[in-house]
């Protein structure tokens, strides 16, 4: 695996770095530390400077992960659809514990995301319930059934926990705003986007056509024409101020204004 640092220009997407190598996937934790899935069942950690600092060889015991949540530096989730069973990481990438949701009556979650208070929220697609649990399983709270909540059932594909809410997307309805208590307050009528992410005010996401940046408390939107190299890519995930991009050759870095 390469790291390779570019020069800078003026346009809107600068590529500043890219990382080469066999990548299935990958996620940014809030200190710009890299988390790469390889082809081979290895989860590495890469720092700013683009130094390997941590390593977890383990990855495939459970199959494919199918999640990396990097939410909380110092508790990584990977989650393995296909058998219920979500792994907790250490900062370190040392194995704390393996949750096998099955134990817990949770016979397929559909996502899960790690929560303010370092539990561990899913969505529950047999009992089409949001749920809290801890590291042992346990269920803490969960919401009313949704298809007594709402008219349509209700599939997300991601969870985010930010800023005292919990946001569901379901990309045929938007998103459903919860507080953390359960109860719904909100709903924001953003559909059809792909490799969508909750960066503090910020939704992104993009379509065939476009990259969009919604504001939550201004309900307005910037959106600018997908860059040519960025079409067709496996993998888009946003920060504050930078683009990942993933393609078969590796990740760009991308810094946008």
């Amino acid at each position: 695996m390469a790291v390779t640092a570019r020069a800078q220009d003026d346009s809107l997407f600068t590529l500043q770095k890219s990382i080469s190598g066999n990548i299935s996937s990958f996620a940014v934790d809030n200190l710009e530390q890299m988390y790469i899935l390889s082809g081979n069942g290895q989860l590495k950690k890469i720092n700013e400077k683009g130094d390997s600092v941590a390593v977890f060889n383990n990855v495939k015991k459970y199959g494919e992960a199918t999640l990396v949540d990097v939410s909380n530096p110092l508790k990584i989730l990977l989650y393995y659809r296909d058998f219920s069973t979500v792994v907790v990481l250490d900062r370190l990438l040392n194995m704390r514990t393996a949750i096998d949701l099955r134990r817990s009556d949770i016979l397929q979650a559909g996502t899960v995301a790690l929560s303010y208070d370092s539990k561990i929220w899913l969505y529950d697609e047999v009992q089409n319930k949001l749920k809290k649990i801890d590291d042992e399983g346990k269920v803490l709270q969960e919401t009313p059934d949704f298809r007594v909540l709402f008219n349509n059932t209700v599939q997300p594909q991601n969870i985010f926990d930010q800023d005292k809410l919990v946001y569901l997307y379901d990309s045929i309805q938007g998103f459903f705003v919860f507080d953390y208590y359960g109860a719904l307050k909100n709903k924001i009528l953003i559909t059809k986007w792909q490799h969508v992410k909750i960066v503090g005010k910020y939704i992104f996401g993009i379509d065939d056509a476009f990259i969009y940046r919604y504001n939550i408390t201004t309900f307005r939107y910037d959106k600018w024409p997908i860059p040519a190299a960025i079409t067709g890519a496996k993998k888009v995930y946003f920060t504050a101020n930078r683009l990942y991009v993933l393609n078969d050759k590796g990740i760009n870095v991308y810094g946008f204004r």
